[in-house]
């Protein structure tokens, strides 16, 4: 099979990761970088590929097999639609848009012609994940009681150096990183329908947020608890105990998810699983067996480009669709509002 051209929109730090998969992959061609900074000359020499400042300039060149938007949050919504118009796949970078308009209308814009496009929560690829899923929906937990969840890091002063934007409205660690955790707690536990949260910025003092506390329902009944912060010298992330970023320290034996049922409870992603013997009544006076399930450990975002490839040859629905990356941005700003104003929002 002929391999796919792909071009990369963003040569910062999450598109530079996507150059370096592409231009690895098996199945599809670097073809071009589209970004307007000075500094993506250099990178375009580096890979000798064409670099263009626009996606328009691309499509008037050369129009790929499919494009990965790697670019600002402020740009996804514009720029999704350019490849649906141009009927070009794209994987867009989540979230996929800024706002919940903007997504609604990029959504009714891809279904109306049928465009091949899928949202970056790249996590979902994870056989991390997609183990403690399968715990799950096993029963060895019983019936789901509750989640506590945690993404508390320290991000160097040069992440904000290099992009400003990042300590700006619509950059901060709620829709940059806590949007991946809401993806995986929908998936682990199922819809969220309401949240209270509360931040400060008081590490940092930049506009956004650095620490958030927020606490979940579920359509369930099950209930959780997230403790988000970019300014904690801390483990407890899924880029520091998953292991399957290798750019990241990582700890084998932190967690940060902890599913517990009426019957047993998961770690994630150590995946320490404690339950009652089957047949024995529930007590905490009596004690929990102990197992360990098996994972093995794959790059989620080299299965991601792999199944943007088979999306474009083989007409397979996306993993990871509009719809999905809507609902998980509908739960993120309710989390914001629930930040604004102190009360329990539901999520529409």
């Amino acid at each position: 099979m002929t391999k796919l051209n792909i071009a990369v929109a963003g040569a910062g730090l999450i598109g530079k990761t996507h150059l370096k998969l592409v231009s690895e992959s098996t199945e599809c061609n670097l073809a071009a970088i589209v970004d307007p900074s000075p500094e993506a000359n250099e990178i375009a020499e580096q890979y000798q590929v064409p670099l263009y400042a626009s996606l328009n300039e691309l499509f008037a060149a050369n129009k790929p097999d499919g494009v990965i938007l790697a670019t600002p949050n402020k740009l996804h919504a514009e720029q999704t639609l350019q490849c649906i118009y141009e009927n070009v796949p794209a994987i867009v970078e989540k979230p996929v848009t800024e706002s919940i308009e903007d997504g609604e209308r990029v959504y009714r814009e891809a279904q109306r012609l049928n465009s091949k496009v899928l949202v970056g929560h790249h996590r979902a690829y994870s056989p991390v994940l997609e183990t403690a899923k399968q715990v799950i929906e096993s029963n060895q937990l019983g019936k789901l009681v509750a989640i506590m969840g945690s993404a508390i890091f320290y991000k160097p002063d040069d992440y904000f150096e290099i992009g400003a934007w990042r300590t700006k409205k619509g950059g901060g660690p709620i829709l940059i990183n806590l949007i991946h955790e809401i993806g995986n707690l929908r998936y682990l536990m199922g819809e969220i329908v309401g949240v209270q949260a509360i931040s400060s910025n008081a590490t940092r003092h930049f506009e956004v947020e650095d620490t958030t506390a927020i606490t979940l329902k579920f359509e369930s009944g099950a209930l959780g608890t997230f403790l988000l912060s970019d300014a904690a010298s801390s483990p407890k992330s899924w880029e520091q105990t998953s292991q399957e970023n290798k750019s990241y320290a990582t700890y084998e034996d932190e967690d940060c998810y902890h599913v517990a049922g009426t019957h047993g409870s998961l770690s994630i992603p150590t995946m320490r699983l404690k339950s009652f013997a089957q047949g024995e009544a529930q007590s905490w006076w009596k004690p929990l067996q102990e197992s360990v399930a098996n994972i093995d450990r794959e790059d989620p975002l080299k299965l991601q480009l792999q199944h943007f490839c088979d999306v474009i040859n083989n007409d397979v629905e996306p993993r990871v669709s509009i719809k999905d990356g809507l609902q998980n941005l509908k739960v993120i700003d309710a989390v914001i509002k629930a930040c604004e104003t102190s009360d329990y929002v539901e999520v529409k």
